[in-house]
């Protein structure tokens, strides 16, 4: 387990970062927006996983969307060793565009069906000049053979392969760049439970080959568990605590996060555990409540809480959590 955090430079900052999308009436006017990402604030660390999870709605995908600019940021700032990566221009943004790679949550759509499996490949290595075709066929028939497939599977078509099969396909994608930061959208949920543990561990043996961080979205909190090293646990756009992976499953301090870790089930009947359960609806991202966004279906909620928007604090060494309980 990667500690203390506190002596390391992040490889990569995220500081205030927003992502609202317009909604408009009739007469093309924005009446309101849609808040999916609201002041999220993080820090990852060289050759670190950092598990998201929350549940659907909550706005993981966006945030990892945003970061990577397929969608752009409302406000906020990425620090990518130290320059902010949202104020560069499209030339200069395509210069970092290699370290930076992302790994779809469908393996079905995220695969061109009318280009060969090689084609996908080699593309991001086209568009960043590396190599020469045969060069980059080479490279692309290692990559294959890393993720567990075979090179001359390099010619055929997506259709032509599984779920598992294509989102290890996405991953030699990604890989292709040799980048230095991958953010995994969700990677195996579409998968069954025995392909979940192949993928999991080939990121975990390809991390340790190329020494990469990996930002990794997931809803399966016993999936981030055994690859994460620490987690940040997002409700409506906000990420409410963050630990060490060990730290939140023994000590979940938010009211959010203890109703999460409640409902994981454990592979023992002997053992009794209370499961907490969280009244009420999740509110609309488009009409947020003030203060803390959980006060309305926090059981713990105070007069506070209802005007005053709690800040993620440091209550531990590497645990910090955004309640006014813990102020």
């Amino acid at each position: 387990m990667l500690q203390p955090y506190e002596k390391e430079k992040p490889l990569l900052q995220i500081k205030g970062l927003q992502k609202y999308f317009p909604i408009n009436n009739s007469f093309g006017k924005t009446v309101s927006h849609v808040k999916a990402v609201n002041n999220v604030t993080f820090e990852l660390y060289e050759k670190e996983t950092l598990g998201i999870v929350g549940e659907s709605g909550c706005g993981k995908s966006t945030m990892g969307r945003t970061i990577l600019r397929l969608t752009e940021p409302t406000a906020g700032e990425a620090l990518y060793k130290g320059q902010n990566i949202f104020k560069f221009d499209d030339k200069k943004f395509l210069s970092v565009r290699k370290d930076l790679q992302m790994v779809f949550q469908d393996p079905h759509s995220s695969l061109n069906p009318k280009k060969r499996i090689g084609f996908s490949i080699e593309e991001p290595m086209k568009i960043q000049n590396i190599g020469t075709k045969n060069e980059r066929t080479e490279i692309a028939m290692d990559l294959l053979n890393k993720v567990g497939l075979r090179a001359d599977q390099y010619y055929r078509y997506p259709h032509e392969f599984s779920g598992g099969q294509r989102q290890r396909i996405g991953l030699a994608r990604a890989m292709a760049v040799n980048p230095k930061i991958i953010i995994c959208d969700e990677p195996v949920s579409a998968l069954d439970v025995s392909i979940q543990s192949q993928v999991i561990n080939l990121l975990q043996e390809l991390q340790e080959e190329f020494k990469q961080s990996y930002l990794f979205i997931a809803h399966d909190l016993s999936v981030v568990r055994h690859i994460a090293h620490r987690i940040g646990v997002m409700y409506l756009g906000n990420i409410v605590e963050l630990a060490t992976t060990d730290e939140l499953f023994k000590n979940p301090l938010h009211p959010y996060s203890q109703a999460l870790l409640s409902a994981v089930p454990i592979p023992n009947p002997t053992v009794k555990k209370t499961r907490i359960i969280i009244n009420g609806d999740v509110p609309s991202p488009t009409n947020l409540p003030s203060g803390c966004v959980f006060h309305t279906r926090c059981p713990h909620a105070m007069d506070r809480c209802k005007v005053e928007v709690p800040q993620l604090t440091k209550v531990a060494p590497g645990h910090t959590v955004a309640c006014h309980l813990y102020e």
